[in-house]
């Protein structure tokens, strides 16, 4: 899966924090009170850290891929597990570190610059506020886990979106996502499900940097201005 899709999906999923959208082609009232709610709780995590599976079906809803994965977020700063790549970000540095090939790209990040391989939490708030539509869909378990189902929609250049439809899975009780499907104009479905959701854990700021020791310096590409 592309490293870039991948990290701006999971953001959107499970890190924003003013999630509802301001366009005016459709503000469901049920979905903005949800919505609501789930911003103003989230707003009062320092920190979050959640781990994932994340499972791809294709057109035929069959199983092609399964992934597990763990994320972790403080402000603009975020650290990415997933197989195969660390991705770490302090808001102003991004490094990838492919861990087969022990190679690691460092960048300049700028949150507001689209030209960014990988999409910061700040960042795609913005994108979020002003290029969604909601609307509230139903309820449905996961689970044991009865839900409220949010369907968002792209509304600014839907054309130019691989998806069509993002479905958040909203447990209202506790004011969190527990599983958000994205479905693709291909026909494939993206489904990602919290297994453990963990708030305000204690997380330093140096956590948040790439550590290049142990690198030789032809392991190392920086394409830092």
């Amino acid at each position: 899966m592309n490293i870039k899709y991948h990290v701006l999906i999971f953001i959107l999923c499970f890190s924003f924090l003013v999630i509802y959208a301001q366009t005016e082609a459709e503000k469901d009232p049920k979905a903005k009170a949800i919505l609501d709610n789930i911003s103003k709780t989230t707003k009062t995590y320092s920190t979050i850290t959640a781990d994932y599976v994340m499972i791809v079906y294709n057109k035929e809803k069959k199983k092609t891929e399964e992934q597990t994965g763990k994320i972790e977020l403080k402000g603009d700063k975020f650290k990415l597990e997933i197989p195969g790549n660390t991705i770490v970000s302090d808001g102003k540095t991004l490094w990838n570190f492919n861990k087969d090939a022990k190679e690691l790209t460092i960048k300049n990040y700028n949150p507001n610059d689209d030209k960014n391989e990988t999409i910061t939490p700040n960042n795609f708030f913005t994108i979020y506020e002003q290029g969604y539509k909601y609307k509230y869909d139903k309820k449905e378990n996961v689970g044991k886990v009865s839900c409220d189902v949010i369907n968002l929609y792209p509304a600014i250049k839907p054309e130019k979106k691989k998806f069509h439809t993002i479905k958040l899975y909203i447990d209202n009780s506790k004011k969190q996502i527990v599983q958000a499907k994205v479905l693709m104009k291909n026909g494939e479905v993206y489904v990602y499900t919290v297994k453990k959701f963990s708030p305000n854990l204690p997380i330093s700021d140096n956590y948040f940097t790439f550590d290049t020791k142990g690198l030789k310096p032809d392991q190392i590409t920086d394409e830092r201005e």
